[in-house]
């Protein structure tokens, strides 16, 4: 409860104020089936989140395989050039 204060900067009274309204306003037999919808919500954003930031990093580590594979490449045909300048000096 109190990282929510800090987070949201509303101090004790200030909440006990705006849980007395909410009840007010909707009564203590909506106020549960809110609170399941409202924690519904909130853990499909952060599932979504979740993804996004997998996809992410799944991207930058693709992005890091591919430059590998090319350097990987390079370092391939510059090698099968010199076996093969090797090869064409020995046939002399």
């Amino acid at each position: 409860m109190l990282i929510t204060f800090l987070l949201l900067n509303i101090s004790g009274g200030e909440f006990i104020i705006v849980a007395l309204i909410f009840l007010l306003l909707f009564g203590p037999k909506q106020i549960p089936s809110m609170a399941r919808s409202a924690a519904k919500v909130i853990k499909q954003v952060r599932n979504a989140t979740n993804d996004i930031k997998k996809d992410i990093m799944d991207r930058a580590e693709d992005e890091k395989l591919t430059e590998v594979k090319k350097t990987i490449e390079e370092g391939r045909d510059a090698f099968k050039e010199v076996t093969d300048s090797i090869k064409r000096g020995t046939k002399l």
